[in-house]
């Protein structure tokens, strides 16, 4: 039998040198197999293991950028602050609530309260009540009710009556109360006196009735008193002239007797006194109001006597109207000494006599109207004016003019005997009138006209003024 050959000694030396470096291998991988299993989990799920991510290849596709976020809406904006409270309500207004509520309860709805004005007579401030006015009141530093206006609201109780009582004189700070056409018939208060800053008392077109409210007299302090379109009856007091006043309304009422003498004492520049029925002269005193006295009627009386010559005292005067009276004698001619006359009217009286020349050459006069007398002669400055339409001498006695009395009725006129105590006082002159001025004056004046404005005396004589 032939003996097997053996192998070769290289070769078995390669066979032990690969089975020793495979177990050496697998002595060292076993230290390591849990951290390289985790690295090989890191490189599918992440592509971590420590290693950078693999380049992207070169021409491949690349996806678009992700739209921009839209921008978040910006918060609404805060709200306003609420408004500051408003101011503590004036202690002096808290004053006169009450009285005020009060008032309103006199009054009825409906008919008595037209406009509804006392519907807004409600809460603490009174400032807001319609027909009241607030004002800082003097020495307090604080508000208070000034003023009470109710013209025109028609105001009564359901006896188609008003008083005013336990009212005025419980607003303290009061600077005006204005109430025509209100059925006002009394209650004017006696100590109206008591309010301090009480100016302006208007209780015109109401139904005040009696003798001349006496109580008015306590408010030393008022500038304006109105009284007209009621029926107070018999003489004024002449204390009425003594009070500071710069505007006097006792026109349409029923007030008798002389007017009294002191009427020079009154410092007023509108005086109305008329639709009355006031009888004898005018006060020779007037003449005192020189300074002050502006526009004054004495229209329809039954006012009788001369015209003063006084009267040619008024400086200042600018409307002058006794129309519509008994008076005589003739005119003045102190009165061409009223330059600033603008209006005077003479008409439907006793006068007569010639139209002073100077009269009718009063630089600012407009209208001057003596219609209805005795007049007997024009000059020719009068007769200027009477062909500008502003002197109306009809239904006299000139005889060379239309529209005149008959011979007649001036024959019997004149039959009388008419006399005016001091009838050398007429012929008095108590200023320098410039001939030359005069005689410019009639031939017109370069200069344009302006219009004066309207007259408060004239405007008096309608009722809801």
């Amino acid at each position: 039998m032939a003996q097997k050959p053996c192998p070769n000694s290289s070769a078995l030396l390669l066979l032990l040198l690969v089975i020793f470096y495979s177990c050496l291998v697998q002595a060292s991988g076993g230290i390591s197999t849990a951290e390289t299993g985790r690295e090989a989990l890191e490189i599918v799920i992440g592509g971590g293991g420590g290693y950078p991510p693999a380049p992207a290849p070169e021409n491949g596709y690349c996806p678009p950028p992700p739209p921009p976020l839209e921008p978040e809406c910006p918060p609404p904006p805060p709200p306003p602050p609420p408004p500051p409270p408003p101011p503590p309500i004036s202690p002096r207004l808290l004053l006169v609530k009450k009285p005020i509520q009060r008032f309103k309860r006199r009054i009825s709805k409906g008919r008595c309260d037209p406009k509804k004005v006392t519907a807004t007579w409600k809460g603490d401030n009174v400032c807001k009540y319609t027909g009241f006015a607030c004002a800082i009141v003097p020495g307090y530093n604080e508000l208070g009710l000034a003023g009470a206006d109710f013209n025109r609201f028609g105001f009564c109780n359901d006896k188609g009556r008003l008083r005013i009582d336990n009212f005025i004189e419980e607003l303290p700070d009061l600077v005006f109360f204005h109430a025509n056409s209100n059925n006002v018939t009394g209650g004017i208060p006696l100590n109206i006196s008591t309010i301090k800053y009480f100016y302006e008392l208007d209780l015109s077109n109401n139904k005040l009735k009696g003798a001349f409210p006496l109580q008015v007299l306590g408010a030393i302090n008022l500038t304006f008193l109105d009284l007209r379109f009621n029926s107070l009856t018999g003489p004024i007091p002449p204390q009425v002239f003594t009070l500071d006043l710069e505007v006097l309304f006792l026109n349409n009422n029923f007030f008798t007797g002389t007017i009294p003498k002191n009427l020079g004492q009154t410092p007023v520049s509108y005086l109305t006194l008329a639709n009355n029925k006031f009888t004898g002269p005018i006060p020779r005193s007037i003449g005192q109001t020189s300074k002050t006295l502006l526009e004054v009627l004495f229209l329809n009386n039954q006012l009788s006597g001369c015209l003063p010559y006084e009267i040619g005292l008024l400086k200042k005067t600018t409307t002058f109207d006794a129309s519509i009276n008994q008076l005589t004698g003739p005119i003045p001619l102190s009165f061409g000494c009223l330059q600033q006359m603008y209006q005077l009217n003479l008409s439907s009286n006793h006068l007569y006599g010639p139209v002073p020349e100077t009269v009718c050459s009063l630089p600012k006069l407009k209208a001057l109207t003596l219609n209805n007398n005795y007049f007997t002669q024009v000059g020719p400055k009068c007769r200027k004016l009477i062909k500008k339409k502003k002197l109306d001498v009809r239904m006299n006695c000139i005889s060379d003019l239309p529209s005149q009395r008959s011979p007649a009725e001036c024959a019997a006129f004149f039959a009388k005997q008419i006399k005016c105590p001091n009838e050398r006082s007429l012929s008095y002159v108590p200023c320098k009138i410039s001939q030359s001025v005069a005689e410019d004056t009639s031939k017109g004046s370069l200069t344009p006209e302006i219009a004066p404005a309207p007259s408060p005396a004239y405007a008096a004589l309608n009722r809801h003024q």
